[in-house]
């Protein structure tokens, strides 16, 4: 289980260097906009369109780990704020 005393960037370094690393290529884009539960510790992972999905297995599988979590082929979890859209007349 990841140590909860580890720095928050540490962390996510740590995450984003195995994902580069190992699943990027995996993954994308045959899984782009799935949302990805990834222990940092182990590299297992779950991945599913449905968010709550993916972390109700992930959690099952390893109970108080603390997860990695992302989007495949995004920056971001999710978007905050309103997407205002132009209608053109």
């Amino acid at each position: 289980m990841a140590s909860v005393t580890m720095d928050r960037e540490a962390f996510a370094r740590r995450a984003e260097e195995y994902y580069d690393r190992v699943l990027r290529a995996k993954l994308e884009p045959e899984h782009k906009g799935e949302y990805l539960f990834l222990d940092v510790d182990s590299g297992d992972y779950e991945l599913d369109a449905d968010q709550l999905a993916a972390m109700r297995r992930a959690r099952a599988k390893h109970p108080g780990t603390i997860f990695y979590i992302m989007r495949v082929g995004y920056r971001a979890v999710d978007r905050i704020g309103l997407q205002v859209l132009r209608r053109e007349s």
